[in-house]
């Protein structure tokens, strides 16, 4: 009777994802283990395998909800640098999310959720370069896109890391991170000289 209960417990397969997703922002993707989300779950240490068979399986289910996630946060920016601050604010609202997503050696890079979110995360973030006015967008789109990529993951990167809190000194990181694009891209509707 006890195994079926354990066996039976609702969500499991959220269950464990978020359990994981909780170590990952506490201690990183390296101290997740199988053994102990199932502990954490209360269920036997075999159960999480019926949901994604391995670590790596589990990590690749991280990996595609985040990607799903920030897919739907993207898709809400009218512009480029609008898409920029919701890259940042996803990545602090969804940090273990973040830290998985952009480790491909950390999962399957053939799986077809992982593919299909990561392409549309990937198609909202272009479309936001192909929507810049030409002068702001240089001679390569591709190039442009990486560019704003950079900018927006690196200074994600640079805030969850603790790297900014001086510069930062108590400004918003959204309106930071507007201002540094600002900068950087020319603003919709402003012609280059």
């Amino acid at each position: 009777m006890s195994s079926e209960r354990t066996y039976h417990h609702g969500d499991l397969r959220r269950a464990i994802l978020t359990a994981a997703l909780d170590v990952i922002a506490t201690e990183g993707p390296a101290a997740l283990s199988l053994r102990d989300l199932a502990r954490r779950a209360g269920v036997s240490h075999a159960a999480p395998a019926h949901h994604f068979k391995d670590r790596t399986g589990l990590l690749t289910a991280v990996a595609a909800e985040g990607y799903a996630l920030f897919a739907d946060a993207l898709a809400g920016a009218p512009d480029l640098r609008e898409r920029g601050v919701a890259y940042v604010r996803f990545a602090t609202t969804h940090p273990a999310h973040f830290q998985v997503m952009f480790q491909p050696d950390l999962h399957r890079a053939d799986d077809p959720d992982l593919l299909a979110a990561r392409a549309r995360a990937t198609e909202a973030l272009r479309s936001g370069v192909v929507d810049l006015p030409s002068a702001g967008r240089g001679e390569d789109d591709r190039l442009t896109g990486v560019a704003a990529w950079s900018l927006a993951h690196g200074f994600a990167t640079l805030l969850l890391t603790g790297n900014l809190a001086d510069a930062m000194a108590g400004r918003d990181p959204e309106e930071a991170f507007r201002s540094l694009a600002s900068s950087v891209f020319a603003p919709e509707g402003r012609q280059g000289s």
